[in-house]
């Protein structure tokens, strides 16, 4: 082979390695690109739908006497702002008993809620139990400022008939108590059901690649005001629990000191402390 011909071999194939690097430059490229799209698709869906991942409804209202709650009744209690909400409302049988004002969890409806509520009717305490906003019965949208607000104008409206009031609030429905509480502290308990430090640190951990942070509205930060909170806690949490993990019930117990007890129950999950004897606890504790 002549030098001539020696190096118009090495240019050529000088220039194919440079094709191959260059396709594989424009294949990382478009990888990348197409990565980018996807994420960002991604996120923008999962903003866009935050309100159905958080809120859940379904189902119909059924008619309490139905389901076993005979002196239920059902009333429609309008909002400051003009929304009518469905409650399910009955006065204590026993003289001095205090009313539950009772937030329910993120999905289905009050209904799902029955056996929890007879508990605590067979105890002579009085019931308030609201159906949020854009749950069946209830107008309106659901919303953090909103379903607060609506609480508030709850505990303020058995607070003016003379009642003593105890806040249970069930998973999503511990977020709004705490705040209630927090806002109203001559409540007389306190009792939070498998609750989270907040909604947006269930989702972090839920979708660790997301900035759920900065995409999140309603974030229910209830570790930022527990220990604002003077009124007396009980916080239960199951040790099985795998929609919100124990170490949320853990942390809030540890900010709010002494003001709390927390409850571990080692098989319980995340809807089934009422049968490990959570209300049990509770109506002992008001009894002391």
């Amino acid at each position: 082979m002549t030098r001539a011909h020696s190096l118009e071999h090495k240019e050529s194939s000088g220039r194919h390695q440079r094709s191959k690097l260059e396709r594989l430059n424009r294949a990382l490229v478009l990888l990348v690109l197409v990565a980018v799209v996807l994420y960002a698709a991604i996120v923008g869906y999962m903003y866009a739908k935050q309100d159905t991942l958080l809120y859940k409804p379904s189902g119909a209202l059924p008619d309490p006497k139905t389901i076993g709650l005979a002196d239920v009744d059902v009333i429609s209690l309008p909002m400051a702002d003009g929304v009518m909400l469905t409650a399910w409302s009955a006065s204590s049988a026993i003289e001095g008993a205090p009313t539950v004002l009772f937030f329910h969890g993120q999905s289905g409806n009050l209904g799902d809620r029955a056996d929890r509520l007879r508990e605590i009717l067979n105890n002579g305490f009085g019931l308030l139990a609201p159906s949020y906003r854009g749950f069946p019965g209830s107008g309106g949208e659901p919303s953090e400022i909103a379903l607060i607000s609506d609480g508030l104008e709850m505990f303020d409206m058995l607070d003016a008939e003379g009642a003593d009031i105890v806040l249970h609030g069930q998973s999503l429905g511990t977020g709004v108590a705490a705040a209630v509480a927090e806002q109203r502290p001559d409540a007389q308990l306190l009792v939070l059901e498998a609750p989270f430090t907040a909604t947006v640190d269930v989702a972090a951990e839920r979708y660790p690649l997301l900035p759920v942070s900065a995409l999140m509205k309603d974030q229910f930060a209830t570790r930022d005001l527990i220990n604002q909170i003077s009124v007396p806690i009980l916080i239960f949490h199951g040790a099985q629990d795998e929609t919100v993990p124990l170490h949320h019930g853990e942390a809030l117990a540890e900010m709010a000191g002494d003001n709390a007890q927390l409850h571990v129950i080692p098989n319980g999950g995340h809807n089934d402390l009422w049968s490990h004897g959570l209300w049990d606890e509770v109506h002992n504790t008001l009894a002391q």
